[in-house]
């Protein structure tokens, strides 16, 4: 169910005079393993879209018969993937904003506005082409703008088919089950098998594993994998 005034934010952005506007929200701050992965998402202005919410309060059917609406009639959708190591190297909120700006530079045509889900503009260089683009934070704002609630859908569908990849390479974590968060289960297979490639080894719950020798991939290279691992290759029906 949306909630009590769904869509303002938008419409005072269009009342200001924005017609292109993306929405921006990501997926995956929160488990040891996999990426974190940004969508945004501009929409019509009167989008024939029944059911689009915060991506959290829907089952995972609804989310990819919505994921795949939201292709249908969106102007742009772009998309951006922060790998562990970059979590790794900074931290979670600075790789969850850059996966935000390759999202946007994976848009096109360019917005003329974003607005952000959560308490945070994305950072962008002086030199940036979208360095002057009018952004705005919106706490809960995937409850309160279409267009974030449809780039949160569509940054969890992928995270989730991106793991259901992971799980061939290393079924032994049951990715495909807990999508890499830190259920006990995970846990578990952690403390039995040591970390593997894409775990993130500053995250507690990982990093107590080591010096423990992470887990190699074992059907092919860590490289091969990751090529494997593309947008192309996803068998979309596979998870409607």
């Amino acid at each position: 169910m949306q909630s009590p005034g769904f869509g303002y934010p938008e419409q005072a952005l269009r009342e200001k005079g924005f017609s292109v506007i993306a929405g921006i929200d990501e997926a995956g701050r929160g488990p040891l393993a996999g990426p974190v992965v940004a969508a945004a998402v501009v929409l019509p202005t009167e989008p024939e879209l029944e059911g689009v919410t915060d991506s959290k309060k829907l089952t995972p059917a609804a989310r990819n018969r919505l994921y795949e609406e939201i292709y249908r009639v969106a102007v742009t959708i772009g998309i951006g993937i922060v790998d562990a190591g970059e979590i790794d190297r900074t931290d979670i909120l600075k790789a969850s904003l850059l996966a935000m700006r390759f999202a946007l530079e994976n848009l096109d045509p360019y917005p003329e506005c974003l607005i952000i889900d959560g308490n945070h503009c994305i950072p962008m260089p002086p030199a940036h082409s979208c360095s002057r683009l009018v952004q705005q934070a919106i706490p809960k704002g995937d409850c309160l703008c279409m267009s974030i609630s449809a780039a949160s859908i569509v940054a969890k569908v992928t995270r989730d088919r991106l793991m259901a990849l992971y799980h061939e390479h290393h079924p032994e974590y049951g990715f495909l089950r807990h999508k890499g968060y830190p259920t006990e289960h995970h846990r578990q297979a952690i403390r039995t098998f040591g970390p593997c490639w894409i775990h993130r080894k500053t995250f507690q719950g990982v990093r107590e594993a080591f010096p423990c020798r992470p887990n190699p991939v074992k059907s092919a290279s860590r490289e091969k994998a990751w090529q494997q691992i593309t947008f192309e290759n996803m068998d979309t029906a596979s998870w409607s």
